[in-house]
């Protein structure tokens, strides 16, 4: 048998130091893989025959032996033959065993194609490749399925059913904080597919690893360049409105206003490039109607301690009492009734912007049947709010001024009579 005759050579240290018998010893080895008895007989042939083939190459880089005795009929074995093992492995869910023959597989189809040995003209094996990868997976080696896939994205290789490798990528780059490797794929993945939302992945980088003032910094620096879709200031906006608990330890109110103020304008932006957009219109309208809700409860506490002052007094009889009585609860109350007048421009125009916003979402939703979930909601919280809202303007006007309170009283009515409607639309 040419197996006993080769392994006669392997303590001849003149036969080990020729690449001849190299390629003799992969080609035999080789063809004992090959042959499913003798590779049941003789155990790890593949690794003996491989060896042997790195041996001889390594010591004949230009092929010679191989090229005059056909000794790459051994990269062909090998080839051939750790893909149907492979394949039968994979079928067996054996994800270790099939991702070690279709490691050589891959390795030997490259070889092959190098030394341009046979007519094949892809570069490299799509088949082998995507079944390592898919082997690496299911055995749970991220790092090395992420290597087998990479390779395919690299040249671009798409179709439908090799979108799910470009989304395995971009998750194993973000659990890793690989910033470099994640937007590189990102890119290629948003080129390849362009219809795919890949945005919901890059949102999902930049929520983890990108602190407040990097995801300032991004915002600010894309906001700047025009590179902001309406989906991207709709997300920028809610990471903005509702920082983390770690993102608000060191940061002042004023400091969180600011940021309510940055998301506000984020959702307005986005509601401009896509008008359609009800829910951006909504959260501008939400955040200027909870700034309506903190001024009005800062005038209501101004309205209780004037109060709580002026149930203090007592009634002075005596002239001169009275006026140092006046004069010294007027030390108390003018700073109060200051602070009211100096909250009740911006307190009037929140309340304008409320509407402004909360009508924009009102009209995109009312013809919108049926509405999801979030539409629905915002849907019935908008009438609400708007209701609420005419509410407070008409009775600013009551004795004043005639028209404008049945103006406002018809504006009130129209939405306090929507809610029920709205609220068991289906």
């Amino acid at each position: 048998m040419a197996k006993t005759e080769i392994d006669k050579f392997e303590s001849d240290t003149k036969a080990l130091a020729k690449p001849e018998y190299w390629m003799w010893r992969a080609k035999i080895y080789a063809a004992v893989y090959k042959d499913e008895k003798l590779r049941a007989k003789y155990p790890s042939s593949e690794v003996a025959a491989s060896e042997a083939f790195q041996k001889c190459i390594l010591m004949d880089t230009t092929m010679k032996s191989m090229k005059e005795n056909n000794g790459y009929d051994a990269a062909f074995d090998i080839y051939t033959t750790a893909f149907n093992q492979g394949i039968k492995a994979f079928n067996s869910k054996k994800w270790d065993s099939s991702l070690y023959f279709f490691k050589y597989s891959v390795e030997y189809y490259d070889i092959i194609y190098k030394n341009k040995w046979s007519s094949l003209t892809m570069p490299f094996d799509t088949t082998s490749i995507l079944y390592a990868g898919y082997s690496a997976q299911n055995a749970m080696k991220i790092n090395e399925a992420t290597k087998f896939y990479e390779r395919l994205v690299d040249n671009h290789v798409a179709g439908e059913t090799n979108l799910d490798i470009y989304r395995y990528i971009l998750i194993a780059s973000s659990d890793k904080k690989d910033s470099a490797n994640f937007f590189k794929y990102y890119a290629i993945s948003q080129k390849t597919y362009p219809k795919e939302n890949w945005y919901e992945y890059e949102l999902d980088f930049i929520r983890k690893y990108y602190d407040l003032a990097g995801k300032t910094a991004l915002y600010e620096r894309e906001d700047a360049a025009g590179t902001l879709t309406a989906t991207k200031y709709l997300h920028f906006g809610d990471m903005f409105v509702n920082l983390s608990k770690e993102e608000k330890e060191g940061l002042d109110s004023a400091k969180i206003a600011a940021y309510q103020a940055k998301g506000r304008d984020a959702f307005k932006k986005a509601f401009l490039l896509d008008q359609t957009n009800s829910i951006a219109a909504f959260n501008a309208g939400v955040i200027y109607y909870n700034d309506f809700n903190t001024y009005d409860d800062r005038n209501r506490t101004f309205i209780k301690t004037l109060r709580d002052i002026n149930s203090q007094k007592v009634v002075e009889k005596d002239a001169k009492k009275k006026a140092a009585q006046e004069a010294k609860f007027k030390l108390l109350t003018d700073p109060v009734k200051a602070a009211m007048s100096a909250i009740e421009t911006p307190m009037l125009a929140s309340v304008d912007s409320a509407i402004e916003w909360l009508e924009k979402s009102f009209t995109v939703l009312k013809d919108k049947h049926p509405k999801d979930r979030f539409e629905k909601s915002s849907y019935v919280k908008s009438i609400d709010f708007l209701a609420n809202l005419y509410a407070y303007k008409r009775d600013k006007t009551r004795g004043k001024d005639a028209k404008a309170f049945d103006a406002l009283d018809a504006k009130f009515k129209f939405y306090d009579n929507m809610h029920d409607a709205a609220e068991n639309e289906k």
